[in-house]
């Protein structure tokens, strides 16, 4: 199944890493995925600002990039959920029926863990993270997308990890792209309230399906030197066991020199 990865802006501007994590993992489960250089903002900040129209552009280039794809994955719960949902009301504005029509036709976009759980149908992906880990369902994924326990899933099929309970874990982190530009210290405040839930959690890494909330939260347990990691979601998925090559046993020295000495082995 060709699919095509939207790695989004947050992650190829500040966080490549997670898109190299999706890679790796897909590949590995068998998956050919690949990264169309074409592909742009899917145009969320200006739907989310109001400017419909200006998003128009950068729909026709997503449209482009992605074309000829089976599906595409995205490991954002934020940038899928605009794909899925905001795309066709920027067509409608537009007042292009070939802009409709394009959407409607286009390749259906999965957030990574529908892609997995879903389409795959597979919920241990081989992975092994041993840590302690607490998960936080950004809005989007769960309001927009409704992805359930997907992620929860995936991550407690994960060999050595421990996965505690994040408290409040439904309640909004404050980040919300231009909301925190906006509305500053109301931000501030409902971070303070989630960096302090992961402090109770007693995790040593939280994680999340979109980097953009945990820029936000990781800012925040970063400044209160909290010990705690943040990481994506792909990125413990894609982690496995380290290979530990054993030093060759005495009779394996033991040819490889006779070989050398007698020039055997050519």
């Amino acid at each position: 199944m060709p699919v095509g990865l939207l790695v989004t802006c947050m992650n190829d501007a500040l966080f490549p890493d997670a898109g190299r994590a999706v890679v790796t993992l897909l590949r590995r489960l068998g998956v050919e995925v690949d990264f169309p250089a074409g592909q742009t903002c899917c145009g969320q900040p200006m739907v989310n600002t109001g400017y419909l129209d200006e998003a128009v552009p950068l729909l026709r280039r997503h449209l482009e990039a992605f074309a000829g794809y089976e599906a595409v994955v995205v490991p954002s719960g934020s940038c899928a959920g605009s794909v899925r949902h905001q795309h066709r009301l920027v067509a409608e504005r537009s007042g292009d029926p070939g802009l409709v029509r394009a959407v409607e036709q286009a390749p259906p976009a999965y957030e990574l863990s529908e892609f997995l759980v879903d389409v795959l149908g597979v919920v241990d992906v081989g992975a092994y993270f041993p840590h302690r880990v607490t998960y936080h369902p950004t809005c989007h994924s769960l309001r927009m997308l409704g992805v359930g326990d997907r992620p929860i899933r995936l991550l407690g099929a994960v060999r050595g990890l421990r996965l505690v309970e994040l408290p409040a874990a439904t309640e909004c982190c404050g980040f919300g792209g231009t909301f925190a530009v906006k509305n500053a210290e109301t931000s501030i405040a409902m971070g303070a309230d989630k960096a302090r839930h992961v402090r109770e959690s007693g995790a040593e890494v939280l994680v999340a399906g979109d980097n953009s909330c945990l820029t936000h939260i990781g800012g925040l347990l970063s400044r209160q030197r909290s010990g705690v990691r943040v990481m994506h979601l792909a990125e413990v998925l894609a982690a496995t066991e380290p290979v530990i090559e054993e030093p060759p046993r005495e009779a394996d020295r033991g040819s490889a020199g006779s070989a050398a000495l007698t020039g055997g082995g050519r």
